[in-house]
């Protein structure tokens, strides 16, 4: 039987666990049940009722969050014709072919997300190996491919984040911090269930959302009512 702190334990009695709270409500509770000393990240998990290994069942994209992540997003930019654009945009690092190679041979990754013109997609997959697995690849279904590399740079650092559905079903994603204000982790965990009921699949029957929770680093989960 796993075996929880006394912060955990004091946590889990704020929380009626059969209750499904409204987000407003939720997103003050969240805020009281951290159990760790530095701030934490507010984390939302969605369990749907969906067959990833249908074709129109893979749910992925992106979404800005009002409130932004409470996090410095470092981003690289790989382009040969927009390096200045994306410069002046506030892009981290901005290079070409070279900043690939350092990633391939030096295992550099001092950046957080990397968006590119379509110019340099054949080489970024030749690096494929190395950044897949990290989940770094530049996508065009991510918003992270393309021409306008200003509005891709400036989109993320504002606060645009992925999501992605698991094989199980599970989307999985951080909304912002405990030091955030409440109408702005309101504001984000509204966004991010709008996002997720707007990409419904037609061929889904029935309920589509079974499971909607928030929660902290290492702190309990709270239910959420997703019904907005």
């Amino acid at each position: 039987m796993k075996r929880y702190g006394k912060k955990y334990q004091a946590a889990i009695k704020l929380i009626d666990k059969n209750k499904v709270y409204s987000i407003e409500e939720a997103c003050k509770l969240v805020k009281q049940t951290s159990t760790v000393k530095f701030d934490s990240s507010v984390d939302i998990s969605f369990n749907l009722n969906i067959n990833t290994k249908l074709a129109d069942q893979q749910i992925r994209g992106t979404v800005v969050l009002p409130g932004g992540t409470g996090k410095d997003v470092k981003v690289l930019v790989l382009t040969n014709a927009k390096q200045k654009e994306a410069t002046e945009a506030g892009a981290d690092f901005v290079g070409g072919k070279e900043l690939l190679e350092k990633i391939v041979s030096e295992k550099w990754f001092d950046f957080d997300v990397i968006c590119a013109t379509p110019d340099m997609m054949g080489e970024i997959g030749k690096a494929g190996r190395v950044l897949g697995p990290k989940g770094l690849m530049p996508n065009p279904k991510t918003g992270t491919v393309g021409m306008d590399v200003a509005k891709m740079v400036k989109e993320l650092k504002a606060g645009k984040v992925e999501y992605r559905a698991d094989r199980d079903g599970n989307v999985n994603l951080a909304v912002g911090k405990v030091s955030f204000s409440d109408e702005k982790l309101i504001e984000n965990v509204t966004t991010i269930i709008r996002q997720i009921l707007k990409v419904r699949p037609q061929s889904v029957k029935g309920q589509y959302v079974k499971v909607c929770k928030i929660h902290t680093t290492m702190g309990p989960s709270i239910s959420v009512d997703y019904n907005i």
